[in-house]
Parts: structure tokens; C-alpha cells; sequence
């Protein structure tokens, strides 16, 4: 059969990163992400995934985030025996974040089940944290920058993406037919990581469209959180910071230790309820390569906040009170430590709450960015007076400018783009100003649409 590709995810969502690609005699999944937001979203990880996982050739990740990672260990469990090509930045960092997954999947159905707010008379969990550590087992490193084959003349090539570390571009090539996946598109000039690298001429790209509607604001993210932090803690209030624990707690980190070397922001302790954060600055100092960070601010980084790493020591910071600033997981606030800072200082004014990245359709971090005055925690609403922050421009995800920017200086018009891993109007908007600015064909593919890669359409 004609090369083919089966969108089996990230189509009308943000998130489940999942691109089958077929040929006579390879199957081979670009991304195994986790659905994440609204629950008829997050009901599609326990759909069946459209392909046997055991006919799966072999999965290649762009990078370590849940939303191109975490379906890995139901993949596993479910079949899957071949090879999961990824960088070494991605292979520590889903060693860190894959069994963490599975742990706090199980202790949200155990929660659930202990407490009766589940729809399930016996909730259970996507995967274990059994089931990651099996799935850690499949994992085999690859170099940047090197061709590699996958059989039946089918090779691939993983390139620097910035976004987070190890997070790569895949460009696939079989037949003739060459197809670029983007990923996580990084920023030009992030604070934090390397640019990604340029567009080559390709036949098929297929692009992420997170802010494909939004232009970042040229505000200073550093400013601003240095100056609510200063207002908020001297009257002795709280600050929640909810991060992704991977990329965006170290840019926190890094805006928190220049404002406190300035003096920017007043000597209240900091603390890091993250233990996969705290984990992932060793996985930053094997790759200066790929940041830019020098082995001083990462050493400043992360002695500026005190590691919390027990549940005990998680529990007490609910009753230490303020002034304090926190940073815990998850960033979008869909579960993980956060959501009990959330229970203990949300509903006091005194306090704040600070978003740093990307909010999901359906998350609790979506509904704080629209406004929201309650949220629904642990089975019951808790009042939201807290002030809320929004900082956009936070993101490692290029904006609708940056995208166009970065594919106008490609060698050449791919003879289809597919915009994918957005929200509708993010990819639409994204299509749109594609066609528009570029005079390329753009599409926005269905969810388990199937195109032929000879004939894209």
C-alpha cells in the first residue's frame, strides 16, 4: 500500500499527540500522548487506540511532556513490544515523569474511590506506575542530527526543537516522501532554551498550533512577577505558582534568582513542592547543549528554593501560612500538590495565584485565566478570591508569529501543511495565516483522518 498517515490524536485538542504511519510493512506511531482537559477529551485514553498497540512497529517522541509521552505505558501494557526512538534529554526526563504519571493516576482513583465522587462505583487508573516502569524498559536513545532506519526503507531524522530538553523536530522519509513533524515548537528567544532549527524542504509538515491565535505580549514576565510577588507576601500573603515540572519550573526558577539578586523581591522562603523537579536539575546539567543556562545559574536556580520532597513536608507548608511563595505541579492544575495549595490558600485574597504556561480547554488552569470564582477540587467547589495572574508570555511554545516566521524561512512550500495540536480556533486561525501570508496549502485534519503521503490532500 501507498504511504499513509492516520491522525489518531492532537486533532481538536491541545493535547494526545498521536501520527500513525503506515507502509507495506512498517507501522510506526510519531508521539503516544496522553488526552488532557475536558473529560469527553481525557475519555479518549481509555477509547481503544485505533491500531493494535502489537502491530506497532516502533514509536518515535518528540519530547517528554504527558501530551507526547504519557499514553506509553497503556501502549505497553496493552501490546507493544518494538523500540521507543527519543533523544537522551527525553529518555531521562520520561524516566522522571512516567512513573510519576502513573503514581498520581492511581492516587486520583484511589481518592476518588475513598471518597465517593467518582461516576464509577470502582474507579480505576489509566495506568500504574507499574505500567511505566515497563514502559521505561522499551526506551533507546538516539543523536541529534543522525539519520536513522526503521526498516522497509523507512528512516528518520530527530532535530533540535527547543521547547524543553531533548524535545525534537522528526523529519520521516519513506519513498520519496519526506515528512517533518514539529512538536513542541520552541521560541527563537526563550529565556531559558536554543532556538529550534530551521525548516528544510520538506513534502508534508505538520505543524503544532498551541498559540496559532495568539501573539505573545512583549511584557516582561520577570517584571511582573517580581512585583506581585513583592506586593503580595508584604501582607504576609501566599503565592502559588502551578509549573509544569519539566521547562517551566526552571524558567520560574531562573526569573526568581535574577529578581532576588537584584533585590528585586523580598527574602520570603521559597519552596519547590516538586520532586520531579527537583530530580530534572541533574537531567540540565548533563545537557548544556542544549540550554542556556550555565552551571551557575543552575547551581543559583535551584539553591534559591527550599526542596520539598515528602507528603508530610507537602501537608505542613497548608498550615505554615504566609508569606511564602510555592511552585508545585501540575501547570494546568489537573491534579498533583498543587490542587491541596490550591484547597488551603485559594479562597483568601491575601493571596495569588500565577499562571505560567499554556491552559487547556476544560483544565482548572483554563477556568482561573477566563475568571472563574469557584473550582471543582477533591469532589467539591472551593471559593477562588485569591488574585490571579496569567503569564502568556511564560510559554516555551512560539506563538502564531513565531510559527509563520520560522516556516517562511523554509527553502520551500511543503506541498501540504497539517495544522494540528490546538485548540479549533488556535489551528484555524493558524490555517488560515498559512494560506494567507504563504500561499501554502494548509489543512486542519479530523481526528483519524487518513491521508495518502504520495498524495497529500
Amino acid at each position: 500500500m501507498a504511504t499513509r498517515m492516520t491522525f489518531l490524536g492532537a486533532t481538536d485538542t491541545v493535547t494526545g499527540s498521536r501520527y500513525l504511519i503506515e507502509s507495506d510493512d512498517r507501522r510506526v506511531l510519531v508521539d503516544c500522548g496522553l488526552f488532557q482537559g475536558v473529560k469527553t477529551i481525557r475519555d479518549r485514553n481509555r477509547a481503544p487506540l485505533g491500531v493494535a498497540p502489537g502491530s506497532i512497529d516502533a514509536v518515535l517522541l518528540t519530547h517528554a511532556h504527558l501530551d507526547h509521552s504519557g499514553y506509553l505505558p497503556a501502549l505497553v501494557r496493552d501490546g507493544f513490544t518494538g523500540p521507543v526512538y527519543c533523544t537522551s534529554g527525553t529518555a531521562e526526563l520520561c524516566q522522571i515523569l512516567l512513573p510519576d504519571s502513573g503514581y498520581l493516576l492511581e492516587e486520583e482513583a484511589a481518592h476518588a474511590a475513598a471518597h465517593g465522587y467518582s461516576v464509577h462505583p470502582h474507579p480505576t487508573p489509566v495506568y500504574t506506575a507499574a505500567d511505566a516502569l515497563a514502559a521505561l524498559t522499551h526506551l533507546h536513545t538516539v543523536e541529534f542530527d543522525a539519520s536513522m532506519s526503521l526498516g522497509d526503507g523507512m528512516d528518520a531524522e530527530f532535530v533540535p526543537a527547543g521547547h524543553i530538553l531533548g524535545a525534537s523536530q522528526i523529519r520521516l522519509r519513506h519513498d520519496g516522501t519526506t515528512v517533518h513533524f514539529t512538536g513542541d515548537l520552541g521560541r527563537p528567544d526563550d529565556p531559558l532554551m536554543r532556538p529550534p532549527a530551521e525548516l528544510e524542504a520538506t513534502d508534508v509538515l505538520v505543524t503544532e498550533s498551541t498559540y496559532g491565535d495568539r501573539k505573545h505580549d512583549d511584557d516582561d514576565s520577570e517584571k511582573a512577577l517580581g512585583e506581585l510577588i513583592t506586593r503580595v507576601t508584604r501582607k504576609g500573603g501566599v503565592v502559588l505558582i502551578p509549573a509544569f515540572a519539566v521547562g517551566r519550573t526552571e524558567t520560574v526558577l531562573m526569573h526568581l534568582s535574577r529578581l532576588r539578586d537584584r533585590g528585586e523581591i523580598p527574602e520570603v522562603p521559597i519552596y519547590l513542592n516538586s520532586p520531579m523537579a527537583i530530580n530534572a536539575a541533574r537531567v540540565y546539567e548533563r545537557h548544556p547543549e542544549e540550554h542556556r543556562l550555565s552551571p551557575a545559574d543552575i547551581e543559583r536556580m535551584y539553591s534559591i528554593a527550599r526542596p520539598v520532597r515528602t507528603v508530610d513536608e507537602s501537608k505542613l507548608l497548608n498550615l505554615r501560612g504566609g508569606p511564602m511563595v510555592i511552585i508545585s505541579a501540575s501547570g494546568m492544575l489537573t491534579g498533583g500538590r498543587i490542587l491541596h495549595h490550591l484547597d488551603a490558600y485559594g479562597s483568601d485574597p491575601r493571596n495569588a495565584i500565577v499562571l505560567t504556561g499554556f491552559q487547556a480547554t476544560g483544565t482548572r488552569g483554563a477556568a482561573l485565566a477566563a475568571g472563574a470564582t469557584t473550582l471543582r477540587v477533591f469532589g467539591r467547589d472551593i471559593p477562588i478570591r485569591a488574585e490571579v495572574l496569567d503569564l502568556v508570555t511564560m510559554s516555551a511554545h512560539a506563538d502564531g508569529d513565531e510559527l509563520i516566521a520560522w516556516m517562511k524561512r523554509a527553502p520551500s512550500a511543503p506541498r501540504v501543511t497539517y495544522v494540528t495540536h490546538g485548540e479549533p480556533n488556535a489551528s484555524d486561525t493558524l490555517r488560515a495565516r498559512i494560506k494567507r501570508e504563504l500561499g501554502w496549502t494548509a489543512r486542519v485534519p479530523e481526528r483519524e483522518q487518513v491521508v495518502d503521503l504520495s498524495d497529500p490532500r
